[in-house]
């Protein structure tokens, strides 16, 4: 499975559309162990560009310490599960915290 992290100084970025990169985390969810990893720059922040670049990518997940609403609903028209509120600052980390289902999460920062 595939999960996109957006990064930002080399920690999950706390602004989804803001992120300077996406770390696309290939994992292997019954051995909850990552098999691959990939930082590629964003694409920028246009209104609806990211879920469908995302989708194209192949992820199926995404972790995310903000979201806007939209968005989120951006990403499920495209299959992509969204996690927000995500507290945990290395992308691996978080990844590997989601599938050991301890991944710890606050409240949505992004409220538009």
């Amino acid at each position: 499975m595939r999960y996109a992290i957006p990064v930002s100084g080399g920690r999950v970025s706390p602004h989804f559309g803001h992120c300077e990169f996406f770390a696309l985390i290939d994992a292997d969810e019954d051995k909850r162990s990552i098999i691959g990893k990939e930082l590629v720059p964003s694409p920028g922040h246009q209104p609806g560009l990211l879920p469908g670049w995302l989708a194209e990518q192949g992820v199926a997940l995404v972790i995310a310490g903000g979201m806007g609403s939209r968005a989120q609903g951006l990403f499920r028209q495209h299959r992509i599960e969204v996690v927000v509120g995500a507290v945990e600052s290395d992308p691996e980390r978080a990844v590997l915290s989601y599938l050991d289902g301890q991944l710890t999460t606050e409240d949505n920062i992004c409220d538009h």
